[in-house]
């Protein structure tokens, strides 16, 4: 029994050391944050000890960790028909407003979810039910794409599964049967899958045999580039609750199937080096000294290595892509595209991606909204209802919501 306060001592030590990390007072309820943290790790732990032993891919247990018990069958409503189909072989789900229509022709998003191109998907209650918010508040079809993950497939499958649902959706026949408005459609996406949507917008708008032109996008906290690790907010907010900049390399790692060894290197852009000629050109298209304002460069430095691991390149050639990339696609790539929301948050490793699109997408003539959190970190649009409940994540959701409202 003399043991036992020991014990309990050392245990809390333990717990606190597990769940304690410093952070910003500017954050949205910190400890709150902290908490469901830990739980991610836990997660993330219990994967890749079964990943050791050699049982399973990591990632597989980690999706089968997270979804078991979240992922909802498609249930209608009163006021929304929600069901499962097909779209060019791709798994989407769709719902569909049946208040106030009539005759009238609806509007319309295709959603692609996000999850590091091998987490998530369109079934699981958080995006199950941010559809739903989407769906009856802005009073639209919404699409929520289904695409593979990895590790069953890497890049560009999921793009190619993103990009085929998107177009079938598009074709006169398909519009007509949603009853939808071919002048009123949004393409969107948070996190990878604002990474996938921006692939997807940029292909649609280059593709001659889309007729129907896509009137919206809308990025939520996006991944748009994997040639620069030391942004400064890849610098500032590297050891960030939800998504490290470590393990934001070795999701992109994962997705274009490279090994996990280059991660080191990544993280001082090894892979970019200034004597790999093939990447020189395409650093200066994301120079973010030019393309961020002084209040997010604050005082930090690019890193630019003289000499670095050409190794990387010629085993995994996707970095140099920019389906994967689409921060890197050309201006004239850029002035084709729509009317643009994104989202950022401040406390979140990928804001300066999404920051430097706004810019160029403005310099291409592109109008564009860009809502900035300073309280906010990634993934917290998720959060907006119980049991996880962040007030910015409910402030992001309503922003993101009343700009589709008013735009679409």
């Amino acid at each position: 029994m003399r043991a036992a306060p020991a014990v309990l001592t050392a245990l809390t030590a333990l717990s606190a050391y597990y769940v304690y990390s410093p952070l910003p007072s500017t954050m949205s309820e910190p400890w709150k944050l902290m908490l469901l943290d830990a739980t991610f790790r836990c997660a993330q732990d219990l994967s890749n000890l079964v990943h050791y032993f050699g049982l399973s891919h990591h990632l597989r247990v980690l999706n089968f960790v997270s979804n078991y018990f979240d992922k909802l069958d498609p249930v209608s409503s009163e006021h929304l028909k929600v069901t499962d189909t097909v779209f060019d072989g791709v798994e989407v789900r769709i719902f569909e407003p049946t208040k106030g229509f009539n005759k009238k022709l609806k509007k319309a998003i295709v959603y692609i979810h996000g999850g590091g191109w091998a987490l998530g998907s369109a079934r699981t209650r958080s995006y199950d039910s941010l559809c739903r918010k989407i769906s009856e508040d802005v009073n639209a079809v919404v699409v929520s794409v289904e695409y593979r993950l990895v590790p069953d497939v890497h890049f560009p499958e999921q793009l190619n599964d993103a990009f085929a649902a998107a177009k079938y959706f598009l074709r006169p026949e398909v519009l007509a049967e949603y009853s939808v408005d071919p002048s009123r459609i949004a393409v969107s996406g948070d996190s990878a899958g604002g990474n996938l949507a921006a692939a997807v917008c940029q292909q649609l708008a280059g593709d001659s045999s889309v007729k129907t032109k896509v009137k919206l996008q809308a990025f939520i906290y996006p991944v748009l580039q994997v040639l620069d690790f030391n942004t400064p907010s890849y610098q500032q907010n590297k050891d960030m609750p939800i998504l490290s900049r470590f393990v934001m390399i070795k999701f992109w790692l994962d997705y274009l199937n490279g090994s996990h060894s280059f991660a080191h290197s990544m993280l001082i852009n090894n892979h970019t080096s200034l004597d790999l000629s093939e990447t020189v050109t395409l650093r200066e298209l994301l120079d973010w000294n030019s393309l961020l304002p002084p209040s997010l460069k604050k005082n930090y430095k690019p890193v630019l290595q003289s000499r670095g691991t050409h190794k990387i390149i010629s085993e995994v050639p996707a970095l140099l892509d920019l389906r994967a990339s689409p921060l890197i696609a050309k201006k004239v790539s850029l002035q084709l595209l729509p009317k643009t929301y994104i989202l950022t948050c401040e406390h979140d490793v990928l804001r300066d991606d999404g920051t430097m699109y706004a810019k160029r997408l403005e310099e291409a003539g592109v109008d564009v909204t860009h809502d900035h959190y300073e309280d906010g970190f990634h993934g917290c649009m998720l959060f907006a209802t119980w049991p996880t409940y962040f007030s910015v994540g409910a402030r992001t959701r309503d922003g993101y919501v009343k700009w589709l409202n008013e735009n679409l």
